[in-house]
């Protein structure tokens, strides 16, 4: 891994581990630090993941104002909003480090399994994209949640000529993550 992109992770896996333990040491949720980033933005990390409201990568990673470009969508489904918020801030705010960011008891994954095979009559482009991965042996829609995640990342590789000449250059990675709602952490996945 680069060296930027394992500083970015290093930080954010001790900010989570402030998180687990109750001991966040964010200041700078006020307005005063807000007004500070006015000019701009240098987040240490692109975020994708859920819409779900329990997830929210500022507390689960103990950061601010700032410090993360996060992208949401219900499933973090890769469509063009994702894929080109994500080439913005590869791009333009030089992020050295992409998490994909899955979760326990994701509402998609949960829809997707139920539904599975039959065609979806609603939430269409979220549900044809967890069948992708999906088939009648599928158990546990949070293990769904997480083998999804490589499927997301590869994704961002394949539909993006942006994103696949700056990792070929060296100049950001991608990596897996899956939060426990057991316990708050945030576990890199292979």
């Amino acid at each position: 891994m680069i060296e930027r992109a394992q500083k970015a992770l290093d930080i954010l896996l001790e900010g989570n581990e402030r998180f687990t333990k109750g001991e966040s040491t964010v200041s700078n949720r006020c307005v005063e630090t807000l007004k500070a980033h006015k000019d701009g933005q240098s987040p240490i990390a692109c975020i994708v993941t859920c819409s779900d409201s329990r997830v929210i990568p500022e507390m689960i990673f103990d950061k601010g104002f700032g410090e993360l470009f996060v992208v949401r969508c219900a499933g973090a489904v890769i469509g063009e909003n994702i894929l080109e918020s994500v080439e913005y801030a590869v791009d333009h705010l030089k992020v050295p480090l992409v998490m994909v960011l899955s979760h326990d008891d994701c509402g998609v994954m949960k829809a997707a399994k139920a539904m599975y095979p039959k065609e979806p009559d609603h939430l269409q482009l979220l549900i044809r994209s967890v069948y992708e991965i999906i088939d009648s042996e599928t158990e546990c829609y949070n293990e769904l949640a997480r083998d999804y995640t490589l499927t997301k990342k590869r994704k961002l590789l394949k539909r993006s000529a942006i994103l696949r000449q700056a990792h070929s250059e060296g100049k950001f990675e991608i990596v897996r993550g899956y939060l426990s709602f057991e316990d708050g952490k945030v576990s890199i996945l292979n």
